[in-house]
Order: structure tokens, then C-alpha cells, then sequence
């Protein structure tokens, strides 16, 4: 009897896992990574609680203090450059979910869970592009950050993790997106949950390439030779045409969570910015000067039928010699000095541009990567370094492409082919004040795209166009347009030794005033 019950518990123990596995349940044997890197993607674009990374950091602070847009509303501190730690600390994810929780642990997952694994060979890599570009864009917006042991705490017990230098951060950046690129191949697998490019690794490549000549551009003022190598490197990789545009299609049948984001605020969901957020003057006029093609398709007038309400009027006007924009700096205080009602020009609020309905659908696109942004640094580096290729080519192409692609939103957005190719030959590339086109170029599509992060970012790794700043009383940056958000408070609580090595080192201090490593 002893050596039957021995036998059977040996027995039992051989196949104790598989025994004690319930086979209906979702586990390590039959998970699949796709539906992670669709979340990862699909956060990208914007939080999904509410859409508060996007209300707070896209919106209030970066598309106003670029002078995209222009907003009287109390809450948009960024119009004013005021400082709310709440909204600046929104992107990193405190209060809310935003990258560190909704991006970078998800597409941490994917990395982690495909590493060595030939079934899932494309899909590994596709996860270590997107985690460049996700970290990427932190590091813009706050300087030092986690980046090694981001989303580490269950792969290697980093509850705690430490803040990277920027530099170091880069140059993992370049590495990690120049080896993934690489590895893609068109042979291998299709990612299923892929909702940018559809698992199409040929996409991917040129997307990886393009990534790398945007992260190498960065370095201009602090490391020219990396950014010089970088573009040497991607000549010939980057995206060819509008076709190759990443971006993800919101869906309206899929609440919040699916919806697009600029969409949600811009709409009004939350409050009144439909109707008391406007393109700014300076955005305006910029296109109304040269005769922009642009200017009748990305801005209307009388969009909404009465003061303060979210019905839209079908009657709008989209006509360009209509379009007015709103100065940045101005509120509804009643007092002569700031509010909107006192500027000079004003008639009413309906009279200001609002984005035009095709950009703002539930249902539209969040633009990631762009051909323009693509020929548009290619140019600048033509004209810093003279290398990349012809300068005048790459621009007259990103141009024209930051005008064409607007039928990427709604074909009522479209501007033909031939109207596009009348006003870039009429404004071509003039080598005297090349760097300075090319980014007043570089400033305005991106804000067409509402991607108001990468606005931000380029202004100032650039200094064009030559923004003036408001002047609003007690704000928090004497008067100067802000370079960073500062660190989450929260952060203090939660990873308190690692946060105050980054608070204390940050040049120019822990402020809106402060400067991350490559903003010379």
C-alpha cells in the first residue's frame, strides 16, 4: 500500500501544472501580446481617463504656449503661463493614467513577454520602437526620467526606479530604435494588433528610420556629430510619401476609450472649449500673410450658432479671408488689460476660427509620424550641415506634403495636388533664411496635426518662429515662454530619493523656466 501511494503521488506531481491549469482560463500558454501593443497604441494617443493628458498637457499648456491656439477660459494655464502642477505633471501619469501606467507598462509587457520568441519576432521589435517613441517623448517634456527600469517593476523589482540622464537616455534611444529597425522582417510575422500600420513591416521600417532622423535632430545644439550621424545614417529609409503618415483612427462607436482624444475636449466635453478655444492670431496670420492653401481648410468662422453653446451651425464659414484668430493672453476678467472683450478687432466670439469639423471627429485621426516633419528635418539638416540631400527638394516636398495630407482627416479638408504645387513653387526655399522657413514650415503643420507636444518640442530645439510672449499678470516664468514641465509632486512621495537627485540637477531649476539636456 506505501509504495501504490508513493507511485501515485509521483504520478500526480509530473503533470502538476498542467493538472491544476484551467484550460478555459486566459494564462502564460495562450496569451497573446497583440492585444497589449493595440492598448499601448491606441494610449498613445491620449489617456483614457477623460482624456485628461490631452485636455492638460497637449491642450491648455502645449498649444498655447506655442500659440496654436489661443484660450479666455480660467483653467488654461498654459495660455498664461501660469503654473498648475496638477495639469503639468498630467503626461508623466499623476493624478491620472498617462504614460508611465497606460503606455510604457503595456508596450514593457510586449517587449518583455516576445523577447526570443520567433513567432513573435516583428512584433518584438515594433514594441521596442514604440517604447523609444513613447520615452521619447517624456524625456522631452521633463528632462531626467525612468527610463532603464520603466516599467521594470515586475521583470526586475525596480518599485524604485532611478532617473536617467538625458543624454544617456538618447543615446539608448538612437541604439534601441537604429537595432529594432533592423531586425524587421517582411518575412516574419504580421502583428494582429497592430492599429497603426496594420502589421505591414515595410511601413514600420520607414517608420523606425523616420523616428531615428526626428530623436537625431534633437541633439543639434548639444551633440552635432550624433545628429549628423543619425542622418547619414536614415538617408534613403524615411518616409516617401503622405501614404506613409502613422496614425491611429479613433472610433465613436467605442466611447472614451476609443474616441479620439483632441476630439473629446475640443468638442466640449468637459467644459466650454469648443467655443472659448480658438486658433490663435499669431497661427492665423502666419497662413493668411503668405496665401496658404491651408487657411480655408483648417480654420471656420460661425461655427457655433450662438455665444457660449456646443450646437454646431452647417453654415459655417470657411471662406480665408473670414478666418480671424484670437490673441493668446486674455481672459473673460472684465478688466480692460486682459480681457478678450477689450482687444482691439473684437466683435464677438463667433467671429474667432475654430479648427475646422473635420479635424475634430470622434471618429478622426491622432497623427504620430508625418512625411512632412520627415522632408521638413531633412531639410534642416541640409541647411545646419549640408548633408541629407538636396535642401530645397526636401522642402518643397515637406511643404507640399503638410498641405496635402490634410485630406488625411476629411475630404472636405483637401486641397488638390496642383493648388498645393502653385503656392510651393511661388514660396520655394530661400538658403538666406533657410532655417528659419523650414521650421516656421516645421511649426505650422504640426499644429495642424494637433500634435502640439511636437510643436513644443521643435520651437524650441529650434527657436522658430519667433513667438512673442504674452504678458499676463503674476505669471510663473517673469514673462518668458515655458521649456518644461516640471516633475510631478507626487513623485516626492512615491520614489522620493531618485526624485530629488533629478529635482535638485535640472539646469535652470525644477520650474516651467527649467531646461531639459538638449535645449541649449
Amino acid at each position: 500500500m506505501l509504495v501504490l501511494a508513493g507511485m501515485l503521488g509521483t504520478g500526480c506531481t509530473k503533470r502538476f501544472a498542467e493538472v491544476n491549469t484551467n484550460p478555459a482560463s486566459y494564462n502564460q500558454q495562450i496569451f497573446d501580446p497583440n492585444y497589449l501593443l493595440t492598448s499601448a497604441e491606441l494610449a498613445y494617443t491620449g489617456s483614457s481617463d477623460f482624456a485628461y493628458e490631452t485636455w492638460r498637457g497637449n491642450l491648455i499648456y502645449a498649444s498655447t504656449l506655442t500659440q496654436g491656439l489661443s484660450s479666455v477660459i480660467s483653467y488654461w494655464a498654459g495660455d498664461k503661463y501660469l503654473l498648475n502642477s496638477g495639469y503639468t505633471a498630467a503626461y508623466w501619469g499623476f493624478p491620472n493614467d498617462a504614460a508611465y501606467p497606460e503606455q510604457i507598462k503595456p508596450i514593457v509587457d510586449v517587449v518583455q513577454s516576445t523577447a526570443d520568441k520567433a513567432q513573435y519576432k516583428n512584433l518584438h521589435q515594433i514594441a521596442r520602437i514604440l517604447r523609444a517613441l513613447m520615452l521619447e517623448r517624456v524625456t522631452d517634456l521633463y528632462g531626467d526620467c525612468p527610463y532603464f527600469q520603466a516599467g521594470m517593476g515586475v521583470y526586475g523589482k525596480a518599485y524604485f526606479p532611478a532617473y536617467d540622464a538625458q543624454s544617456a537616455i538618447y543615446a539608448d534611444l538612437l541604439k534601441e530604435v537604429d537595432a529594432a529597425t533592423n531586425a524587421l522582417d517582411a518575412a516574419g510575422d504580421k502583428p494582429s494588433g497592430d492599429v497603426i500600420y496594420k502589421g505591414d513591416i515595410t511601413k514600420w521600417k520607414k517608420f523606425g528610420n523616420t523616428l531615428m532622423l526626428r530623436i537625431g535632430m534633437r541633439l543639434v545644439k548639444v551633440d552635432a556629430a550624433t545628429a549628423q550621424a543619425t542622418v547619414n545614417k536614415v538617408v534613403g529609409k524615411t518616409f516617401t510619401s503622405n501614404d506613409d503618415n502613422a496614425f491611429v483612427m479613433g472610433d465613436a462607436t467605442g466611447g472614451r476609450a476609443t474616441q479620439n482624444r483632441n476630439s473629446q475636449v475640443l468638442l466640449g466635453d468637459g467644459g466650454q472649449e469648443n467655443f472659448y478655444t480658438r486658433w490663435s492670431n499669431t497661427f492665423i496670420d502666419m497662413l493668411k500673410t503668405a496665401g496658404d492653401p491651408r487657411l480655408g481648410k483648417v480654420a471656420v468662422t460661425n461655427l457655433y450658432v450662438t455665444d457660449g453653446t456646443k450646437t454646431q451651425n452647417p453654415s459655417f464659414n470657411a471662406s480665408p479671408a473670414a478666418q480671424k484668430g484670437m490673441p493668446n493672453g486674455k481672459d473673460l476678467s472684465g478688466i480692460a488689460a486682459q480681457d478678450i472683450k477689450f482687444a482691439p478687432g473684437y466683435t464677438t466670439f463667433t467671429d474667432y476660427s475654430s479648427p475646422h469639423p473635420g479635424m475634430i471627429k470622434r471618429d478622426g485621426p491622432t497623427f504620430i509620424l508625418t512625411f512632412a516633419e520627415s522632408e521638413l528635418l531633412l531639410a534642416d539638416a541640409g541647411a545646419r550641415f549640408g548633408i541629407g540631400g538636396n535642401i530645397a527638394q526636401h522642402y518643397h516636398d515637406g511643404v507640399k506634403a503638410a498641405i496635402t495630407y490634410l485630406s488625411q482627416y476629411d475630404a472636405a479638408m483637401a486641397v488638390s495636388d496642383a493648388d498645393a504645387e502653385t503656392f510651393v513653387t511661388a514660396h520655394p526655399y530661400v538658403p538666406a533664411s533657410g532655417l528659419q522657413q523650414i521650421n516656421n514650415q516645421y511649426w505650422l503643420h504640426t499644429i495642424t496635426m494637433l500634435d502640439f507636444y511636437e510643436t513644443w518640442c521643435n520651437w524650441r530645439r529650434s527657436g522658430f518662429p519667433a513667438l512673442t510672449p504674452v504678458v499676463y499678470p503674476n505669471n510663473a516664468t517673469n514673462g518668458t515662454i515655458p521649456r518644461r514641465f516640471p516633475y510631478p509632486l507626487d513623485e516626492a512621495n512615491n520614489n522620493p530619493v531618485n526624485y530629488k537627485k533629478a529635482h535638485d540637477a535640472v539646469p535652470g531649476g525644477d520650474l516651467l523656466t527649467g531646461r531639459v539636456w538638449w535645449d541649449k
